[in-house]
């Protein structure tokens, strides 16, 4: 493990306070190279966020502070190791402008970033698709069924590569099948393996990134990462860029399941640390 392209920080409001130097600290001490701080960005103005607590993202008066704080650890720790900021940025269908309109903003002081889908829409109504096994109970009762709430996350994923948000667009996709998360509780009937192989088309034409995150093995219903080991393959074989992420919101899950990844071998950095 060279490098971790998805961790968290203090800064993020459903996370732990572990200290940026307690994550750096960590990093040096399990050999990494880099690391790439993507923080949950601010949601898009007017959105409402479905959590109970909304803290899916941090506040928008929180940016500077998080940016200027990482600046400085970049030249602290230069010598030892490279520290991205960056930021993890939410694709929300119907919030396309704010969005670009984010990343005009602030793009140009990012290094590297993130775009995930984490919210689904069903009947006007948002749901965070991984919050809890409850919620996501509600979202497919309200979708109508199981395979509704899967054909809408892909068809989501899919808008979110092919959307345009501008120069500053996030080049890497995140934790692609994280609607996996809840899979042991709710498993769909139907395969949709022809879906992730699209959008695995779609990022391979589009010369994207795919974050191969390690979370989902930490996560009592999953048990796998996102995505596993047969979509690795699939990414392999087109030549996808495979960037580690322990999705860490603590020091403590640095490095996490690393070595149960399938194919370590495959797994590289952003271009720009090559």
């Amino acid at each position: 493990m060279q490098f971790d392209g998805h961790v968290h920080s203090p800064f993020c409001p459903h996370g732990t306070n572990d200290s940026f130097e307690a994550y750096i600290e960590k990093a040096i001490s399990l050999g990494l190279k880099g690391m790439t701080f993507t923080e949950h960005a601010p949601l898009p103005n007017g959105f409402n966020d479905p959590t109970p607590q909304q803290d899916s993202g941090m506040k928008l008066e929180q940016l500077e502070p998080y940016i200027k704080t990482l600046q400085q650890l970049k030249l602290k720790y230069k010598s030892k190791l490279t520290i991205n900021i960056g930021l993890e940025v939410d694709y929300i269908e119907g919030y396309e402008r704010e969005t670009e309109e984010f990343l005009s903003e602030w793009g140009h002081v990012l290094d590297d970033a993130i775009l995930s889908v984490h919210f689904l829409k069903f009947a006007n109504e948002y749901f965070c698709l991984d919050f809890s096994p409850d919620m996501f109970a509600d979202m497919v009762r309200v979708a109508g069924s199981l395979e509704n709430v899967y054909e809408t996350y892909y068809e989501t994923v899919k808008k979110a590569i092919l959307s345009d948000l501008g120069q500053y667009k996030p080049k890497r996709i995140g934790h692609i099948t994280l609607i996996h998360k809840f899979k042991q509780q709710f498993m769909p009937k139907r395969n949709f393996s022809l879906k992730i192989k699209e959008l695995l088309d779609l990022i391979q034409h589009k010369n994207y990134e795919l974050d191969y995150n390690a979370a989902g093995f930490s996560k009592p219903l999953c048990g796998e990462a996102y995505p596993p080991a047969w979509v690795v393959n699939e990414a392999v074989r087109r030549g996808i860029p495979l960037i580690y992420g322990s999705d860490a919101h603590s020091v403590k899950g640095l490095g996490q399941g690393f070595n149960r990844l399938f194919l370590k071998q495959k797994t590289t950095v952003p271009s720009d640390l090559r």
